[in-house]
């Protein structure tokens, strides 16, 4: 058994779809089960669709249009894939979806509020409406589907927009639901990002959480392989819209892989790997537009390579804050008092470095800053410096290689460094640099460490 799970671009129209039946199709042999996203934009929609009725006035009509705008879309892709004796079929699953997007929409506008159980309420509803959409569509290109609601599936805790899965429960529940299924040679089709509590409301794994969906899934049946199918041909040396001479990793360990995502890689959710890491189930990133490419393999062991590092990555929106206390000259618990304030804010912190009475920590969720430094000035003196990125090199051979410091310190002179941070995996070492000279220090650090690049790992 494989999972494949198709990202919203793999589906974005008919001839998308029709590609993916065909990539799922030449696979049969190998028993997929295939977990989908919203096609195209469709969960962006749903979430300003929400925040229009919210706001009333003109934007309720905006919302009005905009609900509209997306029954137009489902129906000119995907009816165009449906012959006519499938239709009635089709109009009813839309009708249905449709209908109760409708109803929400109007409660949104009546309450003038936007709750966490009402963002995941909503958003759910492409992922919920593509999965069915898809699995109707398969039988007309040979592939015998089955939809299976992703909500009866993953079981989640109660913690709306960034739900938890509840693994030994969802693992029971991907066998029950799932297996008598492809034992009887049908291919199960389910949403991805969508969960659910023990009571039955509707929860999601946050933005990206599909490819979470897919391993969850994958770890569950104990699946031979997990695939990720996206738009572009695998992971990369770097994003390729900083420089076009990006070259394609073929191969990546989980650990290097998983530094990649976290630090903004976005080819993988950063929570994607860990299920599959714990089976140790590989995961292979494939491009759907060209499913010729073999892609990104990414396995458990280290990968032998000449090459100092595998990647670089690059992630923006940052926030420095800096934290200074002379009065904790000598005095313990200083970094216990900081992080407690950063926990009860629900808020994770990036990167760190610390001397004896200051601190310098980075985040990318600024939701919280507010009341975070309102804390933090009740025994300190705080600043926060806006508009940083956080760049990083990564690869398995940095914890092994001198002089791999001095060589991107000596490629990125002229830039300033904010902050510095060797890994404690020692797979990464990252630099803090203001978000406009972030694609400059991208620039500059592929050409000092892709000048040459093995050619058993790179393409």
């Amino acid at each position: 058994m494989i999972v494949m799970k198709f990202g919203g671009s793999s589906l974005e129209s008919a001839a998308a779809v029709e590609r993916v039946a065909g990539i799922v199709r030449r696979a049969l042999a190998r028993k997929p089960v295939v977990v989908v996203s919203a096609m195209g934009k469709t969960t962006q929609q749903l979430l300003t669709m929400g925040e229009e009725a919210v706001a009333g006035g003109p934007g309720e009509n905006r919302s009005l249009e905009r609900l509209r705008a997306l029954r137009e879309m489902h129906e000119r892709e995907i009816g165009a894939l449906l012959p006519a004796s499938s239709q009635g079929e089709f109009r009813r699953t839309l009708d249905c979806h449709f209908r109760e997007m409708a109803d929400l929409r109007g409660q949104l506008a009546a309450l003038s509020e936007f709750a966490p159980e009402s963002v995941d309420a909503l958003s759910s509803y492409g992922e919920r409406l593509s999965s069915c959409l898809i699995a109707l569509v398969f039988p007309h290109f040979g592939i015998n589907a089955a939809h299976v609601d992703a909500r009866c599936v993953v079981l989640t805790d109660a913690r709306h927009k960034v739900a938890t899965p509840l693994y030994s429960q969802t693992y029971a529940r991907a066998r029950d639901k799932i297996l008598p299924l492809v034992s009887q040679s049908k291919v199960p089709v389910l949403g991805g990002f969508i969960g659910a509590t023990e009571s039955g409301v509707t929860t999601t794994l946050g933005r990206g959480g599909s490819d979470f969906s897919a391993a969850i899934i994958g770890a569950g049946i104990a699946a031979e392989e997990i695939q990720i199918w996206t738009d572009v041909d695998g992971v990369m040396t770097c994003d390729p819209k900083l420089v076009p001479d990006a070259r394609r990793v073929k191969t990546i360990s989980f650990a290097e892989a998983a530094e990649l995502a976290y630090f903004g890689a976005k080819v993988l959710h950063p929570s994607t790997l860990l299920p599959a890491m714990e089976k140790n189930i590989p995961v292979v990133v494939l491009n759907s537009r060209r499913p010729d490419v073999s892609g990104t393999r990414i396995v458990a062991e280290s990968v032998p390579c000449s090459s100092v590092i595998k990647a670089i990555s690059c992630k923006r929106g940052i926030h420095i804050v800096n934290i200074r206390s002379t009065r904790m000259l000598m005095a313990h618990g200083f970094l216990h008092r900081i992080f407690e304030i950063f926990s009860r804010a629900e808020t994770a912190v990036d990167m760190l470095a610390s001397s004896e009475v200051s601190v310098s920590l980075t985040v990318d969720d600024p939701a919280r800053l507010g009341d975070i430094c309102q804390a933090l000035r009740e025994f300190s003196e705080v600043s926060v410096e806006k508009h940083q990125a956080i760049v990083c090199i990564v690869g398995d051979n940095l914890r092994h290689t001198p002089g791999v410091a001095a060589r991107a310190f000596g490629a990125l002179q002229g830039i300033n460094i904010r902050m510095i941070s060797q890994g404690a995996s020692l797979l990464n070492l990252g630099f803090v640099v203001a978000a406009r000279d972030a694609e400059k220090t991208v620039k500059l650090l592929h050409q000092e460490f892709f000048r040459s690049a093995d050619p058993a790992v790179f393409d």
